[in-house]
């Protein structure tokens, strides 16, 4: 159940709203920048082998 915040929940629920989005929105980021990252890693690697056979 949820409290009662009187006049004050549009501001409360609003704040709560920006709050949670802007986490999922740092999440989502943060994800695509670590598989960004991890296949610029892979890449390096695998040319670094085969440089290293030849």
């Amino acid at each position: 159940m949820m409290p009662d915040l009187g006049k004050y929940a549009e501001a409360v629920l609003s704040s709560y709203a920006v709050s949670i989005l802007l986490i999922v929105a740092l999440v989502v980021l943060s994800v695509r920048r670590s598989r960004k990252v991890k296949a610029q890693l892979d890449d390096i690697e695998t040319r670094r082998k085969h440089h290293g056979q030849g």
